[in-house]
C-alpha cells in the first residue's frame, strides 16, 4: 500500500514558477505536491476540479532544485500539452540514468516490491529442468539458475520476463498445456536467459535492452522462427 508525506514548501514555489513559464496569462490554479514510496522512479501529476495533484517517488527527495525544476516542467508540459525544453528533458534523462540513481532505484525495488512466485513446476512443463537443459546446451552449464516460476494467471501480454531487481524468470502460464511445443518454452526461457548473460546497460542516455551481442546469441537458437511463428499466434 503506499504511502505519502507532503512535500516541504520550497517544492510548491517551483511547480508555480514553472507553471507561469509555461501558461503567462492563465490563472494560477492551486498545486498539490506529495512524496510516494513507489517503487521506482515515477511522477505523477493530474488535474482535478481545477487543481493540480503532483505525486513524486521519495527517491526525488534529495534531488538538486536543478532537477526537481526540470520534472516540474516536463509534468506540466505534458498535463497542458506544450512542448517540452529539450535542455530539461536532458537534464532530468542525465539525473535519472546517473550510476548512483540507478543503483538505489533498483535497491528500492527489491525491497518494496512485493513478488509472488508460484513455482517452477506446472502441470505439463518443470522450469528448472528446461533452464538446466538450455543451460548445458547454450551457457556451458555456466549459468547460474535465478528463481524460475509459472506467472500466476495466464497472461498473454507479458509472456516473459526477466526481472533483475529479484532475480527471477517469469513464464506465463499460458504455455503450460499440452498443445505449447517444448521449442516454443525453451526459447522464450532461453531469451530470458540471454538477459542474466547480457544485463541491460546504458548508452548515454538511453537504456540498451537487447544489444547486438544479445541478438546475435539469439539467432542461434534452432528453432527461432517456429517459435516466434508460435508466439505470434497467441
Amino acid at each position: 500500500m503506499l504511502t505519502s508525506k507532503l512535500v516541504a514548501v520550497d517544492f510548491v514555489p517551483i511547480f508555480q514558477q514553472e507553471y507561469r513559464a509555461l501558461r503567462p496569462r492563465a490563472p494560477m490554479p492551486p498545486i498539490a505536491v506529495c512524496f510516494r514510496r513507489f517503487t521506482s522512479l515515477n511522477t505523477t501529476i493530474r488535474l482535478r476540479e481545477g487543481q493540480i495533484y503532483v505525486s513524486l517517488s521519495d527517491l526525488l527527495e534529495g534531488a538538486p532544485e536543478s532537477v526537481v525544476r526540470a520534472i516540474a516542467h516536463i509534468l506540466l508540459a505534458k498535463l497542458y500539452k506544450k512542448a517540452i525544453d529539450p535542455t530539461q528533458n536532458l537534464r532530468y534523462k542525465r539525473f535519472a540514468s546517473s550510476a548512483a540513481v540507478t543503483r538505489q532505484t533498483e535497491l528500492v525495488r527489491y525491497a518494496r516490491g512485493s513478488k509472488r512466485f508460484t513455482g517452477p513446476e506446472g502441470r505439463f512443463y518443470h522450469l528448472d529442468e528446461v533452464f538446466d537443459s538450455l543451460n548445458g546446451r547454450f551457457f556451458g552449464g555456466l549459468l547460474g539458475r535465478p528463481e524460475l516460476t509459472w506467472s500466476e494467471h495466464m497472461a498473454k501480454r507479458s509472456l516473459g520476463h526477466y526481472d533483475a531487481a529479484h532475480n527471477t524468470i517469469v513464464v506465463s502460464r499460458v504455455f503450460d498445456r499440452p498443445s505449447s511445443p517444448r521449442y516454443a518454452i525453451e526459447y522464450l526461457l532461453y531469451h530470458e536467459m540471454l538477459h542474466l548473460k547480457h544485463p541491460v546497460r546504458m548508452r548515454g542516455l538511453r537504456r540498451c535492452v537487447h544489444s547486438r551481442e544479445f541478438k546475435a546469441e539469439e539467432a542461434l537458437f534452432p528453432q527461432l522462427a517456429q517459435a516466434l511463428s508460435f508466439i505470434k499466434r497467441l
